[in-house]
């Protein structure tokens, strides 16, 4: 076998999650109320513009969650036959086989974007028109970037807009064909002609906002088709303080997000859910012990309380380096282990809703009605009150993801974020925050980092603010 699988457990979690979101897509379809709230989502042109974009970096993400240890090459006629195979211990997913050229052509140090000399100048020598050998300090050739150019490095531009010009024009040709694989699609589903079908499509006048689709789907190739056709020849991003390429980097760090934004949503919601419903239903004691509980843990600084528990992780990991066979391995606790401290952390907002929301609806009549039949509190508890609950935990878990990644990137900013062998947008700015300071500036690692990251916070805002209209009762009817 030419690699060797590993299954971290943040893997566990990512793939987990898909498909209990699946799971919970299937039953959507069969409840009606929430078949009903989900196609308002799906009319919604902001809400589908910002779900296409958030596919786009769940893609990445889920790429990034196939880890494996590639075989190493033996060394001719060395091995026996039945000698073990010995695999790599450095440990890649199958993001990085995707971005092998970005991942291993690394240069000396900083260059900027589609630069084809280091960003720093250096004592090196040059042959004077005397034939002699002069030491001068200029900027010296990248190994990678732009090497395709040779000396010739005049040429850059010219091959820069060829390229752009070449990739705007293979982006309208896929998006055209899928924009004709839709109006078929649509087509036939309403069994009208193709002119009617597109018209319509662009009105939106059916259930799924397929415009904003098509146009967020176009925006997003018209970026990055440019992107992966220069990155080929050039660090499009430049590159950082070891050489390693930024736009690598940035793919990387999209998984850190989406980890932090749906494994901590995992940890977080079973306490929002179970101490909120008890707190509201049962009242009395139970009520006033969970209120003493949440409102003790709310008085406490979270970030105190995150780099205590941090820390304290961080020696333990450090006092039992025999639990972890591969550096992910390690880095991958940590992480989870951030998540966990940033789920026990953040419970105490939506406990209060669902407490609140528990309170108004065990008054109502039919809930008073079963108690009085004598129907058990947790049969009541099961099929009256926790699914009426559930439009306000999908609207808090949707909101709760871009406060999650925002979090991890000032945790991490501050040096109590994730393994610092991690990629994540908040080592990425940590990183980056020194050398804004040098002269001339390095500024692309922190644009960079800050653009993804802006990209998939303001994509999950959108989102959430379409759920959000979606399932309020209150709004869903507002015109």
């Amino acid at each position: 076998m030419s690699f060797l699988p590993v299954i971290l457990w943040s893997d566990v979690l990512i793939w987990s999650l898909l498909l209990l979101a699946a799971g919970l897509g299937w039953l959507s379809g069969r409840n009606p109320l929430w078949r009903t709230a989900w196609q308002r989502v799906g009319r919604s042109r902001a809400g589908m513009a910002s779900a296409t974009l958030l596919l786009a970096f769940a893609v990445v993400g889920l790429l990034d969650s196939l880890h494996y240890r590639p075989r190493l090459a033996a060394d001719d006629g060395q091995r026996a036959p039945a000698q073990p195979a010995a695999y790599a211990v450095e440990v890649l997913s199958l993001l990085d086989a995707l971005l092998t050229p970005l991942r291993t052509r690394n240069e000396k140090t900083y260059s900027e974007p589609l630069a084809t000399r280091a960003h720093a100048k250096e004592t090196i020598e040059v042959r004077g028109s005397d034939g002699r050998l002069q030491q001068t300090r200029d900027h010296p050739r990248l190994r990678y970037g732009g090497a395709h150019l040779g000396a010739d490095e005049e040429r850059r531009d010219a091959d820069v807009a060829g390229r752009v010009l070449r990739a705007l024009g293979l982006a309208l040709l896929a998006w055209a064909a899928v924009a004709v694989a839709v109006c078929g699609g649509v087509a036939r589903a309403q069994g009208s002609g193709w002119r009617q079908a597109w018209r319509r499509l662009w009105r939106s006048d059916g259930d799924f906002a397929w415009s904003a689709v098509l146009a967020a789907l176009a925006a997003l190739l018209l970026l990055a088709m440019p992107v992966a056709l220069l990155a080929t020849d050039y660090h499009v991003f430049g590159t950082d303080k070891v050489g390693q390429d930024v736009l690598y980097q940035v793919l990387k760090s999209v998984r850190t997000a989406l980890v932090i934004g749906l494994v901590t949503t995992l940890v977080m919601l079973p306490l929002s859910v179970l101490l909120g419903v008890l707190a509201g239903y049962f009242r009395g004691w139970v009520d006033d012990l969970i209120q003493y509980l949440y409102t003790t843990l709310s008085s406490i600084p979270g970030v105190l309380l995150i780099a205590a528990a941090v820390l304290m992780m961080q020696v333990l990991i450090d006092t039992h380096p025999q639990w972890f066979a591969t550096a992910a391995e390690r880095a991958d606790l940590r992480l989870l282990a951030l998540c966990f401290i940033l789920g026990v952390t953040s419970w105490t907002g939506l406990c209060r809703l669902l407490r609140g929301e528990t309170l108004k609806l065990r008054e109502l009549e039919y809930i008073q009605a079963a108690q009085a039949f004598g129907v058990s509190s947790l049969r009541i508890i099961g099929r009256h009150i926790v699914p009426n609950l559930m439009h306000i935990v999908t609207i808090a878990l949707v909101m709760d993801f871009s406060s999650l990644v925002l979090a991890e990137a000032v945790l991490s900013y501050v040096g109590i974020g994730v393994d610092p062998t991690m990629i994540s947008f908040g080592t990425m700015i940590n990183n980056a925050r020194l050398e804004l300071a040098r002269e001339p500036m390095v500024w692309w690692s922190l644009s960079a980092a800050f653009c993804f990251m802006f990209s998939l916070v303001l994509a999950a805002n959108l989102f959430a603010d379409a759920v959000r209209d979606a399932f309020d009762p209150r709004l869903a009817g507002a015109p």
